[in-house]
């Protein structure tokens, strides 16, 4: 029983340093509500912000006008955070480096977006929007309460309001305006 006791110890004050090592990939972080480390931080960010930026440009392609008006406001957005974020990276007191292109998860979702039209393209868009909003509130506010870099740390702190508006936003996609309807 005292070795069950003492396992079950290591493995738990070993687990939030295990879950560092292993990244955001996995999914461990966010599960256990640990800080990705700057280097994740910065990439997941870049990442999501380009994903954000070329599925809203097809969106303005291929959406209904609400999605339209969606995808504006988030090409707006996410240009800015891209441009703060290559501004605090860019000044060499970040030790990150900025991915060139999306990693083959979202490259195949923006694949799929581009094959698809109608209610799949939206039925996609609007669930694609809603998951990557929600990966991003979760991704800045553990590195807005335990990240390693102050400036980059405040800089999520301020960016994730707007975030979070965008999330509000994106679980409005597709639902009908309820202006006039009884109950």
């Amino acid at each position: 029983m005292k070795r069950a006791v003492i396992v079950l110890a290591c493995v738990l004050f070993a687990g939030p340093a295990l879950a560092q090592s292993l990244g955001e990939k996995t999914g461990v972080n966010s599960a256990l509500g640990v800080a990705p480390s700057t280097p994740d931080f910065v990439k997941q960010v870049a990442i999501s912000d380009m994903f954000e930026i070329e599925s809203s440009k097809l969106a303005q392609q291929k959406g209904n006008a609400q999605e339209k008006s969606f995808a504006q406001q988030m090409i707006t957005d996410h240009t800015k955070t891209s441009t703060e974020l290559k501004g605090l990276v860019g000044d060499k007191k970040i030790q990150a480096t900025l991915p060139t292109e999306l990693d083959s998860s979202h490259q195949s979702k923006l694949d799929k977006l581009k094959s698809a039209t109608g209610r799949d393209f939206s039925s996609d868009y609007n669930s694609y929007q809603v998951s990557a909003h929600e990966d991003a509130v979760s991704l800045f506010e553990r590195y807005a309460k335990g990240g390693d870099n102050a400036e980059l740390k405040n800089w999520a702190g301020k960016t994730l309001p707007a975030l979070k508006h965008h999330l509000d936003m994106a679980k409005e996609l597709g639902k009908a305006p309820s202006v006039g309807q009884s109950k």
